[in-house]
């Protein structure tokens, strides 16, 4: 889903050009001034953690600064020293979590087991979507109603497709891709499919989520790469 850029330098391929763009959530939003206590530079962490379990557990609307601040052990005043409401919480922690997308090195393997490759990539992305499990809960909750979020949630799906996209084009430059396919079709459904996961992900156990990377990566691999051919039997 994801792609890093290249260490120690500039990446112009279409994927290092994806990676640049990732959306910032937080531009325009009116951050209280980061404390400069430690005591306080610690709480920060803890509304984080309280939030996301909250929000993870009961979603969004359900979920109150006054129960936010409970769970992090501090006065909800201490809430309003790091963020100005629960939508502000909740845009930082989306912002977090695409940050940690736009660090993943998922580069398509030019050599060596192309299936095992994909596994590889989409085990990975999930491992550290599943830590914000609770903010994209609550973010596909929050969007319905409130046009602002939905205008962000645009352009996640837009760079998030991208980066699907690129990284089916570097797959077809491999030996034994198909040269006809619909790839950017294919970015958008399949990008479509993981988001939808990462949202069902929060209800099912590893085993099954296991399962559904299986088939994500045999679907991928099937519309990009040609079947071996079978040796006749002499």
């Amino acid at each position: 889903m994801v792609l890093r850029r290249r260490a120690g330098g500039r990446d112009d391929s279409p994927i290092g050009a994806a990676v640049r763009k990732r959306p910032n959530l937080l531009a325009g939003e009116d951050l209280p001034s980061e404390p400069r206590q430690k005591r306080s530079l610690e709480k920060r962490p803890r509304l984080k953690a309280a939030g996301l379990a909250l929000f993870g557990e009961k979603g969004y609307e359900r979920t109150s600064i006054e129960e936010i601040a409970r769970r992090a052990k501090l006065a909800v005043g201490g809430f309003y020293q790091h963020f100005r409401s629960k939508r502000q919480l909740l845009l930082v922690l989306m912002d977090e979590l695409l940050e940690k997308l736009s660090q993943l090195e998922l580069r398509p393997r030019a050599r060596g087991d192309v299936r095992a490759g994909l596994w590889e990539l989409l085990s990975v992305a999930f491992s550290h979507d599943l830590r914000y499990l609770g903010a994209y809960r609550a973010w596909q909750e929050a969007v319905l109603s409130d046009p602002g979020l939905a205008k962000k949630q645009l352009e996640i799906q837009a760079w998030t497709t991208a980066r699907v996209t690129a990284v089916f084009q570097s797959l077809q430059q491999l030996p034994g891709a198909r040269s006809k396919v619909d790839v950017p079709g294919l970015a958008r459904a399949m990008d479509s499919f993981f988001w939808n996961l990462l949202g069902q992900a929060v209800h099912l156990p590893r085993v099954e989520l296991n399962q559904w990377i299986d088939s994500a990566t045999h679907l991928i691999y099937h519309a990009l790469f040609l079947d071996p051919k079978r040796r006749r039997p002499k």
